[in-house]
């Protein structure tokens, strides 16, 4: 074995491992919160060191499989660190430790004196470790393994504090993925009766003996289960209602991460398992409809959470578009707006917590003067909106034209409708983002609707039907230096995605040649030269 493997060997479980033994050290020192935040924070600055690593090894040496437990595949736990997996785990660990740090210093709460707030650094440790397994799991059953954790841990989080608006929303989140859980166990069943395995990269070659009507049956399956955790249109409906009402920075790693899991485990068995384009056309459809969708219930927003909310599912439609194409320069935009996306959609949630410290509310009908109030708040918000927005040279109008190139390149009849749809939701994103500047920073606070509803004082009243309840707040129109830190850091990365787009695009390019050729993958895991050895056979 040589060198390198035993490296990737060595750091590959280390994502997981960290956050889980911090998690533990966290709980025993549950009366100490600055022991807490101290150790939360080295683990996942811990965890970004590694994914680093495992990112610059596996661009530079291709995919490395490990075998945990002692037992060789495909029996035993595989994780497998490839170029897409690495990459997923950097933009992951700077989401989660730039949130952690805001977190820190929001101090979790968001207006009340009575949230458990001692569990939610384990909680979000544990959440972490989920996001790690999910990306690194090589059969399907560790991959719903780590998509459980991520519901335990997250359903926790979503109802800190426990008010009745956040159980509401809490429940209809976790009846939901149940849902999700249950058909992912029945499309694990139906693979594993079909193939006698769970191991992905055997179930690749087993699969190629299977009566194509069973294997677009099973692919179906796993799509609704994915679609659902990725909110794809019309499996969406979910989101916008729960999301909203978690503390700041929970909804902001909820958006950014959690429905890219899902996108992620599209990708991964669209591309290994299921590569011959059966489904494709639906795949279509269901991005065209997520964009127009997502976006007109944007537009009928009037809180910048819920109308962020909205905006995050119609961008989800972007990467499922380009998926479906199939093509090596779909994935390779699909994969770079994933990254983007991830980085941009926390941020901004991120800058609408810094809005609700600086004016006490987050609705539209009651904001107004904020970029003379706060100019730094205004820069804030500026960048990453006309990133979203797909204004150039930013890095979402770099993703856009990747997806749309990648488009016109298929020239197929619905490729061009989903040319035409992303342009059209472009535009409205656009459209979406400058009512926020517009209203919620340029025009006066007197001008708005209920503009006399919130003020800067500690004596600012906020109807109880609002997520956050600044009743009698002494902290509105402070923010912190620890909540600035990481949103000037999460800019700054949203920034860094456009300065260094072509290394970026160099590596999503070469991760998309891999989900391209399957052998190397598979070679990793069951063996090098396996797959010449099965088509000798053959």
């Amino acid at each position: 074995m040589t060198i390198v493997p035993d490296i990737v060997g060595s750091l590959a479980p280390l994502p997981v491992l960290i956050p889980l033994v911090a998690a533990a050290i966290t709980l025993i020192f549950g009366r100490r919160p600055r022991v807490q935040r101290y150790t939360a924070i080295g683990a996942l600055f811990a965890v970004l060191a590694v994914s680093g690593m495992l990112l610059f090894l596996a661009d530079r040496d291709g995919t490395t499989a490990i075998q945990v437990g002692g037992w060789d595949s495909p029996i035993g736990i595989t994780l497998v660190v490839d170029r897409l997996s690495a990459l997923m785990l950097v933009v992951s660990s700077i989401v989660l430790l730039a949130v952690i740090v805001y977190a820190v210093g929001q101090g979790v709460r968001d207006g009340t004196e009575n949230q458990p707030t001692s569990i939610f650094a384990p909680t979000y440790l544990v959440l972490s470790a989920g996001i790690s397994n999910a990306f690194l799991a090589g059969d399907l059953f560790n991959l719903y393994v780590g998509f459980e954790v991520l519901l335990a841990a997250s359903f926790v989080l979503l109802t800190l504090g426990a008010s009745e608006d956040r159980v509401r929303a809490g429940v209809s989140y976790v009846m939901v993925s149940l849902l999700s859980s249950l058909i992912f166990l029945c499309g694990i069943a139906f693979a594993y009766a079909a193939t006698g395995t769970l191991n992905l990269a055997q179930m690749a070659t087993r699969l190629e003996t299977v009566p194509a009507g069973t294997r677009t049956a099973m692919y179906a399956v796993l799509l609704v289960a994915f679609g659902i955790k990725a909110a794809v249109f019309p499996l969406s409906n979910w989101l916008p209602d729960s999301y909203p009402t978690a503390p700041a920075p929970i909804t902001a790693v909820f958006a950014g991460l959690l429905t890219k899991v899902g996108v992620y485990a599209i990708i991964r068995t669209h591309t290994l398992l299921f590569p011959g384009g059966e489904l494709d056309d639906v795949l279509m459809v269901a991005g065209l409809l997520t964009m127009l969708v997502g976006i007109f219930g944007a537009i009928a927003q009037s809180d910048i959470k819920r109308l962020l909310s909205f905006t995050l599912v119609s961008h989800i439609g972007y990467m499922v578009f380009g998926v479906a194409l199939s093509t090596e320069t779909g994935l390779s935009g699909a994969v770079y707006y994933v990254a983007h996306h991830i980085i941009v959609q926390t941020t901004l949630f991120l800058v609408v917590g810094l809005i609700e410290r600086q004016a006490g509310s987050a609705s539209l009908r009651r904001l107004g003067g904020l970029a003379a109030a706060s100019p730094v708040l205004g820069v804030l918000f500026l960048i990453p909106a006309l990133n979203l927005g797909g204004i150039p040279p930013f890095s979402g109008f770099i993703g856009k034209v990747a997806l749309l190139q990648a488009g016109t390149e298929q020239a197929s009849v619905l490729a061009w409708v989903l040319v035409g749809g992303g342009t059209v939701t472009s535009l409205l994103t656009l459209y979406v983002v400058a009512r926020v500047w517009t209203k919620a920073f340029w025009r006066p606070r007197a001008d708005a609707p209920e503009g006399d509803m919130a003020d800067n004082g500690p004596s600012a009243l906020i109807d109880e039907s609002f997520d956050v309840a600044f009743h009698k707040r002494a902290d509105v129109g402070r923010m912190p230096a620890f909540m600035l830190v990481p949103t000037f850091a999460l800019v700054g990365v949203g920034i860094a995605l456009t300065v260094f787009a072509g290394p970026l695009i160099g590596i999503t390019q070469r991760a998309a040649i891999d989900l391209q050729d399957r052998s190397g993958y598979i070679d990793a895991v069951l063996g090098p030269g396996f797959t010449a050895t099965v088509g000798a056979a053959r």
